[in-house]
């Protein structure tokens, strides 16, 4: 199985003997030893996952990468966070998705309103099985765990990530006084309850509610 580590916070290193991952299309940026790639439609998952990106507008392009040695991942100087799956099921955004093992299987799913606060859409990106997979945030990130007893609210535009059984739902703090000029600052937020982590970014990326 492909071996990921990091080379520094914003490099991804993968050792690869003869196996394959699958990248962020155009993300390599150096390799060592002999390697292949093709690019790959539908985010990898074939002629279906192409016909459900288009219609989900969740678009990933990705290429897998072969071969003996080690390749180099980056992208626009991202931050990169290493996740390890055991059979759980990691959603995130596509945008913030560079590489995974080729055996973790990738789909999209139905976010709600999460996701059209964030700007995304009403769909994100899923990665399940067993392996490795290397997410990128705008900064470090943060992985805050969740528990029945602790449960987290989050910032749309700060969260790049989730893994575990968290049951997701929609504040709002816009009211009468939102209406004329003087909302909170804050006027959406994520709850999770449950167990599990969420990821964040220490950066909020432009969202609907983001001025409000």
């Amino acid at each position: 199985m492909a071996q990921f580590r990091l080379q520094g916070s914003k490099v991804l290193a993968v050792d690869l003997t003869g196996d394959a991952v699958k990248a962020k299309n155009g993300s390599m940026v150096a390799y060592d030893g002999q390697m292949a790639f093709k690019k790959m439609s539908g985010g990898g998952e074939g002629l279906r996952g192409m016909v459900t990106r288009r219609l989900t507008g969740e678009q990933m392009t990705v290429m897998e990468v072969q071969g003996h040695g080690t390749c180099f991942f980056a992208d626009r100087a991202s931050e990169i966070n290493l996740v390890n799956l055991r059979g759980e099921k990691l959603y995130v955004e596509s945008s913030n998705l560079l590489c995974t093992d080729a055996g973790l299987r990738t789909g999209t799913t139905f976010t709600g309103l999460r996701g059209a606060t964030t700007g995304n859409g009403l769909f994100t990106t899923t990665v399940e099985g067993s392996g490795q997979a290397a997410i990128m945030s705008d900064g470090p990130a943060v992985v805050l765990r969740v528990s029945a007893q602790y449960p987290l609210s989050v910032d749309p535009g700060a969260y790049i990530a989730h893994t575990g059984n968290l049951q997701q739902s929609f504040q709002s703090g816009v009211n009468f006084r939102t209406l004329i000029g003087e909302g909170s600052g804050e006027a959406f937020q994520i709850r999770f309850e449950g167990e599990g982590l969420v990821y964040v970014q220490p950066s909020e990326r432009n969202t609907v509610g983001g001025d409000i």
